[in-house]
């Protein structure tokens, strides 16, 4: 099932604005979703980072929905009183009916508006209004099912919330609601169900069923007409949860997802095709370095080198200058993640490095948090002998110095045999010997709760990497979001990335992707694969990706021992990289980040907004699709320089040598790539047949 163009745009500058303009000052935008000040997964990182974009747009007249959660509240949110005074009387007429809503401000780039509802002070409800929905929408929700009734509760809550507020309204409202997820889907139902004057969109991240079979190991995106979809929920005992987000995109004016693979996903899981691909962008400015993220990297490597030098004391028999590494990271899902191929490649790719007598050594880091108890005596021992080492040889430096200072005082040269007395040869020997170890260094930075079963640990076993000294890849597990105030890898996830050299998420199920999207705003290469959002947005606007530091992992038309062995070669590839060629494949890389920048982004919520605007007051609104070939934005072609992969090298490339003094102009390099950007094929209106599109395609060669 080839990947049909889809409606997404890149983001490069030139890029022609839109002449989309709608008059908003009468119409309210309301933005639900159960992750509003509320850390969950990643559409608290889409709400987030959208937040700015927004606010500017709609100023005061744009509010956030999300639940009343104590704990996140006293640290991001500021309650204030409402400065709409029609939300205000709608607000105050809920808490006297026997609800509790608060108005704040989230403490975020933007500081866009909050109402957050307490779901739990009206859970006395709970009963009769999951009666209402089986009465309405014939969907019944388990007891058993914390989540579905929090769902519940929030949805009929959201509903009151909107049709208070269009009641209290002296004119006829214009408003719009957006619900992102199952989660927040209950209330746009009903909205619908009881006629309020709202329009409504509805945006999937990732289907349930979707991510429910793929963590069972199908072979889920070449099935997908297959699938009794009604049978596979039941038997995974979320049909309940199924129903609402299918019923939530079905019921909505305008139904959106966030890349062209979950659109074909929702087509067939969830029986409605999107109307608009909504990718998911960042706030590039906040990862902004200017010219300084190669000075970033260096600093952060630096420091993760420092974390090694005492992870594996006793057993640096490896040169840190000719050192990689590389990491993964996210939710702890072992398949969908594509955890279990990257193990499988990392098996491969040290065979390869050894029988090749490579001096290169891999690091792989796996960031991904699971159920521990504490942190491994033998890996804290290790930093502390590390901090042991390092002030043993500042004190005999101190003392070196001074008696060289006080030599060269007197006008004589020193003695170097009588600069180190038997005192600091005693120091050194005891620190040599304090690094004496009968261990291997651990795989894994914690106690895990679950150290039998942990799929990590056990294909980790299976493979034989237990970090030996003849093993060119080291493995290091750190089950624990990282943080700066951690006693073992003071690093915050951002400074992490900057000092990696590689990101791999070689994911089997991946609706956008983030973390890649993060690595190359950073200017860190990747490799995601074709099943996940990010990869084929990268695939759709770049004309060589690999050239640009983002490799492309065919996970959808290979077998998995195929993609594994593609997977190696980018490895081994790459670990064959000059340093040279790694700093100009990482300008490269950075070079990229206006693409996944929200204010090119963002214009295609506005899109779906206004759609969902012209379809809900008609009367009041017009809306027309613009015509995609003014503003499909520009494809990025390969470089005007050789790509620096060593097995794409040509005469024009990076000479394999050691000689890192060749003259490269990274400004006259950007030119180059900006002179040659050239516009893609006409993305094609999704129904214009095959043969329109090939004549379109034709036209332009």
């Amino acid at each position: 099932m080839p990947l049909a163009r889809s409606l997404s745009v890149t983001s490069l500058s030139g890029l022609e604005d839109w002449d989309e303009e709608f008059d908003l000052e009468d119409a309210v935008l309301f933005e639900v979703a159960w992750e509003v000040a509320n850390k969950v997964g990643g559409i608290y990182t889409v709400i987030q980072t959208k937040a700015r974009l927004t606010a500017e747009e709609w100023g005061e007249n744009y509010f956030l929905v999300g639940p009343y959660v104590e704990s996140n509240v006293r640290t991001q949110v500021e309650l204030i009183e409402p400065t709409n005074p029609i939300l205000k009387r709608t607000i105050d007429k809920m808490n006297a009916s026997g609800c509790k809503v608060y108005f704040g401000r989230w403490l975020i780039e933007g500081s866009p508006y909050v109402v957050l509802i307490d779901v739990a002070f009206t859970a006395w409800s709970l009963d009769r209004w999951k009666s209402e929905l089986w009465e309405n929408f014939s969907i019944g929700v388990p007891w058993f099912d914390r989540e579905a009734n929090d769902a519940v509760l929030f949805g009929f809550l959201t509903a009151w919330l909107l049709g208070e507020y269009a009641a209290q309204c002296e004119e006829p409202p214009h408003i719009l609601a957006h619900f992102h997820e199952w989660l927040a889907g209950l209330g746009l139902m009903l909205c619908r169900r009881r006629q309020l004057p709202v329009a409504t969109i509805f945006t999937t991240h990732a289907t349930l069923l979707g991510r429910y079979l793929c963590a069972g190991k199908v072979d889920f995106y070449n099935n997908l007409a297959e699938f009794n979809v009604d049978k596979e929920a039941g038997d995974r005992q979320i049909y309940h949860r199924y129903c609402l987000e299918r019923s939530a995109a079905r019921c909505a004016h305008v139904f959106t997802t966030v890349s062209q693979i979950t659109a074909i996903e929702a087509e067939y899981l969830l029986k409605r095709k999107p109307d608009i691909i909504t990718p998911n962008g960042l706030n590039v400015k906040k990862f902004s370095a200017m010219h300084e993220f190669q000075n970033l990297h260096a600093k952060s490597k630096n420091r993760i080198q420092e974390f090694i030098r005492g992870h594996f004391y006793g057993h640096l028999d490896f040169n840190l200058d000719k050192c990689v590494f590389l990491f993964i990271a996210g939710r702890y899902e072992f398949s969908n993640k594509g955890a279990d191929i990257f193990l499988e490649a990392l098996a491969r790719l040290n065979y390869l490095l050894r029988v090749n007598h490579s001096d290169v050594t891999v690091v792989a880091f796996f960031i991904m948090p699971a159920r521990t108890n504490n942190f491994n005596v033998e890996t804290l021992k290790g930093q502390a002998v590390r901090k042991q080492l390092w002030d043993t040889a500042q004190t005999v430096k101190e003392r070196f110095g001074k008696k060289l200072y006080e030599s060269l005082l007197v006008g004589q040269l020193p003695d170097v045999s009588k600069m180190l007395d038997k005192e600091d040869f005693t120091m050194m020997k005891r620190a040599i010997f304090s690094t004496q170890r009968q261990c291997q260094p651990p795989i894994c930075t914690h106690n895990m709760l679950e150290d039998s079963s942990d799929p990590i640990l056990n294909c980790i076993r299976r493979i034989g990497l237990f970090n030996c000294s003849a093993d060119r890849v080291k493995v290091i597990f750190h089950p624990e979001f990282l943080s700066s105030t951690s006693p073992l890898l003071p690093m915050d996830y951002e400074e992490f990335v900057r000092g990696c050299h590689l990101g791999v998420f070689p994911s089997y199920y991946e609706p956008w992707g983030y973390t890649p999207a993060e690595c190359t705003v950073m200017g860190i290469p990747s490799i995601s694969t074709n099943l996940s959002g990010f990869g084929c947005f990268m695939e759709e606007h770049i004309a060589d990706p690999s050239a640009y530091g983002i490799y492309i992992l065919d996970r959808r038309f290979r077998g998995v021992d195929e993609s594994c062995n593609q997977l190696t070669s980018f490895l081994f590839q790459f670990c064959k990289q000059s340093r040279r060629q790694r700093i100009i494949q990482r300008n490269r890389t950075e070079r990229l980040s206006d693409l996944l920048d929200w204010r090119y982004l963002g214009r295609y919520y506005i899109s779906a907004r206004h759609m969902a605007l012209a379809k809900a007051f008609p009367d009041t609104y017009m809306y027309e699709a613009q015509d995609p070939t003014s503003s499909s934005g520009f494809r990025y072609p390969r470089p005007a320089s050789v790509p620096p992969s060593p097995s794409l090298s040509r005469h024009s490339s990076p000479h394999h040598s050691d000689d890192e003094d060749e003259r490269y102009d990274e400004d006259l390099e950007a030119e180059k790539d900006r002179v040659n950007i050239r516009q893609p094929f006409p993305q094609c209106l999704p129904n214009m047949p095959k043969w329109g599109r090939l004549i379109l395609e034709l036209s332009t060669e």
